[in-house]
């Protein structure tokens, strides 16, 4: 993406799309990471002259690892392989999953970083790395030659403190995790290099161009981008994930946060991303892979808004359709087993992912708001997951709150202001986020009817 930046102007351009896709090898899942590598390369080269900064956003959790000569040891382990199954239990034998929350404020995942160091800590090429980047970082340093962490991309190991936002240095010593493997913390904004040589003979760009560090993690990125005119508000940002919640001033470590499994992430200018993890719409993509592909998707959606409402849900934060395969079969079996109709054509199951992503969004914010003390007027939600208008509709629905839909591509968004402001243009968050208000296309979708049937399907899952 190009985006040009204004006192009144917001621009986002898409010059490159690339596919990812992991590759499954006899030692499990990894992330073909050269490919990404390859394509960032192509971007750049697309995107031509002029450029004054370039920043790198990505997902959170996994990470590359580099021997003493800087080299990469083997591709990264993709966060849906199976090698941190059973690696909490161990961890938390260790220290205690209430001690590790209060010092970390990190909901329990079983693919966090903190797992799959320790689920690697006997491998060779563990023993041989001098360095771990994760993977915004690597990419980074690939460009520029230079090593860091974002700190809103750290924030996801389970190895950071909320409160000082620095490293937990005690967790990692009980768990015996190496903190001098990690380059030192920078923040979003700060210089992250400046494109090599090498880079720029292959891209065709002139020098020097910067490269600025971001809010590395794309939920970073895109709540910073979430256009809100106030505090009162929370967000979703969807997309394979729906990661729903507030933005606050200050952690939420307390025991009942825990139990709900709240999130303590960190965002831009001292804020804290408050949230839950929902599965999100991978459950709709794994479905529509086994479908056959998306070509039929906008068919699909207006025959799954034929369906009657709520006639079955599942629950979307079910760590149970992590996995990749049989999504549809996954999904049908579990409405079986909780004595739910069993939805069998395409658009039944797709009403019934909708119309569950719809349920545990509510169950987010209203649960957010009552652990935070903090009520909300409206729900931002951000991502790939406005393009569903339905999607949009039932979560306002559910939540009995106006829902703003829009931006669509809010992690790139927040990645460009983020830029701006360190080179020029764009100010604070505050300024960010009315210059979104004033310049991107946004949705309201108002609440239908009341929450009482939304409420009975929420008691059905228990």
């Amino acid at each position: 993406m190009v985006g040009r930046v204004g006192p009144d102007s917001l621009e986002l351009t898409e010059v490159h799309r690339f596919a990812n896709r992991p590759v499954r090898v006899p030692e499990g899942l990894r992330w073909d990471v050269l490919g990404l590598y390859a394509g960032v390369l192509e971007g750049l080269r697309e995107a031509g002259d002029g450029l004054a900064s370039v920043g790198v956003d990505g997902w959170a959790v996994d990470y590359g690892l580099l021997d003493a000569d800087g080299a990469l040891l083997g591709n990264p382990v993709h966060y849906r392989d199976r090698r941190t199954e059973g690696v909490a239990e161990k961890v938390w034998a260790s220290v205690p999953a209430g001690e590790l929350y209060a010092a970390t404020g990190l909901q329990h995942a079983p693919f966090n970083t903190l797992y799959q160091l320790t689920a690697a800590r006997s491998t060779a090429q563990l023993a041989q790395a001098r360095r771990l980047l994760l993977i915004p970082d690597l990419l980074t340093y690939w460009l520029t030659g230079e090593q860091g962490t974002e700190l809103t991309n750290a924030s996801t190991t389970q190895l950071i403190d909320p409160r000082t936002r620095d490293w937990s240095h005690g967790v990692a010593e009980h768990l015996g995790i190496d903190l001098s493997l990690f380059a030192p913390l920078r923040q979003p904004g700060d210089p992250a290099g400046e494109l090599r040589p090498e880079v720029l003979e292959e891209t065709g760009l002139a020098g020097p161009v910067a490269v600025t560090a971001v809010g590395s993690h794309d939920t970073a990125s895109a709540v910073a981008a979430v256009p809100a005119t106030g505090e009162r508000f929370a967000y979703i940002c969807t997309g394979t994930w729906s990661l729903a919640g507030l933005e606050l001033d200050a952690p939420v470590l307390t025991e009942e946060s825990r139990a709900a499994n709240f999130t303590n992430e960190l965002g831009l200018d001292g804020t804290v991303r408050y949230l839950r993890n929902i599965m999100g719409l991978w459950l709709l993509q794994e479905c529509v892979r086994a479908w056959g592909g998306p070509d039929a998707l906008g068919t699909l959606l207006l025959e799954a808004a034929k369906v009657p409402a709520l006639r079955s849900v599942v629950d979307a934060g079910d760590a149970a359709f992590l996995a990749p395969g049989r999504m549809p079969e996954r999904i049908a079996e579990a409405c079986r087993v909780s004595g739910q109709p069993v939805p069998g054509s395409p658009a039944e199951i797709t009403r019934c992912i909708l119309d569950s992503l719809a349920l545990a969004h509510r169950r987010a914010v209203g649960d957010a708001q009552r652990l935070a003390g903090r009520a909300v007027d409206v729900v931002h939600i951000v991502g790939g997951g406005t393009r569903n208008a339905l999607l949009c509709q039932l979560t306002a629905d559910a939540c009995g709150l106006p829902v703003v839909a829009g931006p669509t591509e809010a992690a790139a968004l927040g990645n460009v202001l983020v830029q701006a402001r360190a080179h020029g243009p764009a100010g604070g968050l505050a300024g960010m986020r009315r210059l979104l208000t004033r310049t991107q296309p946004l949705t309201r979708y108002e609440p239908r009817g009341g929450t009482r049937r939304w409420e009975a399907a929420q008691a059905r899952l228990g």
